[in-house]
């Protein structure tokens, strides 16, 4: 009997910590945190209990007025530090609505998909080319190859937030589309995804932090005379 009533009593505190608990936490309101995104220069509001609870999530911003009426969407991760939320960039898309304006009659439209390497960054890269006529297959495919290799020289000692940076501001499609030009002259050239695929620059960050083994010297036991 004695082992009986012990579990029941167990049971019992159990459901009333388990109750305490659940009136405490619908004590807790949500409210809302500001959190940053440098890259645009602006001030969103996420709504969360607490300042932790938003580490990790995704913010999507509309760039069709940051960008005068390209429909595109940014895309950043929150990440908070010394208890404040910023945010860092992960992904840029142009959307469907607007590449199916820019594609007219008589035209050809290029296409790509590829990784890249940054300074910090596996970057995922989708440039989108329109020709200012219809042209032949193989300056199609010269207009992809050469767009491919000029995009990796690029990225490859830049940051991916200077990358992202770039793009925003057109520093990137403006000198793309003049070395294209040698081959043909294009109506159009855009980057349509850029999205950071893998993200290292914590590996960087963890590789210097680690600092080699000093190695003691060997001691050696002199004879005693």
């Amino acid at each position: 009997m004695g082992n009986l009533n012990t579990g029941k009593e167990e049971e019992i505190n159990g459901q009333e910590n388990n109750y305490r608990n659940k009136m405490a936490i619908s004590k807790k309101k949500k409210k809302f945190f500001d959190v940053e995104i440098p890259i645009l220069k602006k001030l969103t509001q996420l709504y969360a209990y607490n300042i932790e609870e938003l580490e990790g999530r995704i913010i999507k911003y509309d760039l069709t007025r940051f960008l005068r009426g390209k429909n595109a969407l940014f895309i950043s991760k929150v990440k908070i530090i010394k208890d404040q939320a910023t945010s860092i960039p992960k992904e840029f898309i142009i959307l469907q609505t607007f590449i199916r304006k820019i594609v007219r009659k008589g035209t050809n439209y290029v296409e790509d998909s590829f990784l890249a390497q940054c300074k910090d960054a596996q970057l995922k890269i989708k440039p989108f080319l329109v020709t200012r006529r219809k042209v032949s297959r193989a300056v199609r495919k010269a207009l992809r190859n050469k767009a491919r290799e000029e995009i990796i020289e690029y990225v490859k000692d830049k940051t991916s937030e200077t990358i992202f940076k770039d793009l925003l501001k057109n520093q990137l499609q403006k000198p793309l589309s003049l070395k294209l030009k040698k081959i043909y002259p294009l109506s159009v050239c855009e980057i349509r995804v850029l999205k950071v695929e893998k993200d290292e620059s914590n590996q960087e960050k963890k590789v210097e932090n680690q600092k080699p083994e000093e190695k003691k010297p060997d001691e050696k036991t002199e004879d005693k005379k």
